[in-house]
């Protein structure tokens, strides 16, 4: 029996009628403000070209890490699912998805799902076997029309500003041809950004490093192959980036770790990196010397940064080998901030015009130690709940663990860093939802007053993001 999907209009806020009453007047007063999404992984080609996303696999099924591990670890191959796998029916892996939709019960891909079924497609039937068909063919025929289009979709759910990220490597067509759009009169105005992600150039263990810094080297004209021609190609790719309106570099390393190495040590390490000729513990060097070049290039060119550490990598070896990248098997690890931070704030940490945002998949370093960084040092900010905890008990535990020492206003606010496009508004909406039922208990026991917290999620639903990423 097919069962009704509602979206209750009071989920996620405080079950307590005096704390939720307070809530809900919050929710109302951010509800509606445009989102800014400062940092993600969406694909500038859909904006550029603006093409039909295809059928509902294609859109929510196959690029969607989210979901695709829950259903690898229950059993599900992947090729099935038409991950890497051009030649399966579409129809037959979303059956496959729609039979184990009760596996999500809980999650908060089963929240996000269900808000885009809902509120993007109008769905008022659960997902499930009995009804897998009618959602494939529903979605599939919205998803031909113009209304479903991405530049469509970006203006109807409020999207202020979105930034992708891209390699060094990436030559930026698909930027330069929307700022192309957006510099005619009759074109589409939407704003969409990149983001400096230097990983493949930077990482030694990257696969494919060595044959990147040839690519480095013939794009900038610079010998990346010398310490000092890579540095310089670096700068200049990131003033490239920076005229295709980035305000962020990204790092993804695997840990916090930074070195404050001489000219003549760093050049040395860099000769061995370059080589091929390394070891494990030279890669993990080479990694945190870059992020304190990182820094000194940011404190130079104004770009924000952000260090997203302590996830362990394709940890599935063997998926690894056969479907590559993000598809599902990154772990996350303990992380040192404390120790593994203070070279490089040794150097910049008291830099007024420096911004470093910090995110962690290690909850436990929250309170004891993030929360003191950025409580203390100029230059340090703190991402929100990222991940594995962009979830509503993972958000309310941030809140809880770091608002003490570091108060609201050295945190950014809220960025979805997604590469399902649909899923934004409703990451926005979980985040806007949880801030305000957080907000509403502190009220409730007279810890702020009530103006402060109808400022508050103002700030923590829009502005502190605006502010953070330069926008």
């Amino acid at each position: 029996m097919a069962r009704n999907l509602e979206l209750h209009p009071d989920r996620l806020l405080p079950a307590d009628p005096s704390v939720r009453g307070l809530a809900r007047e919050l929710y109302a007063s951010v509800a509606g403000l445009p989102i800014i999404s400062p940092h993600g992984h969406t694909d500038p080609r859909w904006f550029a070209q603006d093409e039909t996303f295809g059928n509902a696999t294609d859109l929510l099924l196959v690029p969607d890490h989210y979901v695709f591990r829950m259903l690898y670890s229950q059993g599900v191959a992947l090729e099935d699912l038409g991950v890497r796998n051009k030649g399966v029916d579409p129809r037959a892996a979303w059956r496959l998805f729609a039979e184990r939709y009760w596996l999500f019960r809980g999650t908060p891909s089963r929240m996000w799902l269900d808000w885009v079924f809902a509120e993007a497609f109008g769905m008022g039937v659960q997902l499930s076997a009995e009804t897998a068909d009618l959602y494939y063919d529903t979605i599939t025929d919205m998803l031909a029309t113009d209304a479903f289009r991405p530049r469509a979709l970006f203006d109807r759910y409020n999207i202020e500003v979105i930034a992708t990220t891209e390699s060094p490597l990436d030559t930026l067509e698909h930027h330069a041809a929307i700022r192309a759009e957006n510099g005619r009169a009759d074109g589409w105005q939407g704003k969409v950004i990149t983001a400096y992600r230097p990983d493949p150039v930077i990482d030694p263990e990257f696969e494919g490093f060595q044959a990147n810094l040839d690519l480095f080297s013939a794009l900038t004209g610079e010998d990346c192959r010398t310490w000092t021609g890579y540095l310089a190609a670096h700068r200049q790719r990131r003033a490239f980036f920076a005229s295709m309106g980035a305000t962020s570099t990204d790092h993804g390393h695997p840990t916090a770790a930074t070195a404050n190495l001489s000219a003549s040590e760093a050049a040395a390490l860099f000769d061995r990196v370059a080589s091929g000729n390394f070891h494990s513990s030279d890669a993990e060097l080479f990694r945190a010397q870059m992020l304190t070049e990182m820094a000194g290039m940011s404190l130079e060119d104004g770009l924000v940064m952000q260090i997203h550490p302590g996830s362990f990598r394709n940890h599935n070896a063997a998926l690894f080998e056969r479907f590559g990248r993000d598809k599902g098997a990154d772990i996350p690890m303990r992380t040192d901030f404390v120790h593994s931070l203070k070279p490089l704030l040794d150097r910049f940490g008291n830099e007024r015009n420096l911004s470093i945002i910090l995110f962690t998949l290690d909850e436990s370093a929250y309170a004891r130690e993030l929360a003191p960084l950025a409580g203390h040092y100029p230059c340090l900010k703190l991402g929100p709940a990222w991940w594995f905890h962009d979830s509503p008990e993972g958000m309310k535990r941030f809140r809880h663990m770091i608002t003490e020492t570091a108060g609201f206003y050295n945190t950014v606010g809220f960025n979805d860093d997604t590469r399902a496009f649909l899923s934004i508004p409703a990451r926005h909406d979980v985040a806007r939802r949880i801030d305000c039922g957080f907000l509403a208990e502190l009220v409730a026991e007279h810890r702020i007053e009530d103006w402060e917290a109808a400022e508050l999620a103002q700030d923590l639903s829009y502005n502190l993001a605006k502010k953070a990423y330069n926008l």
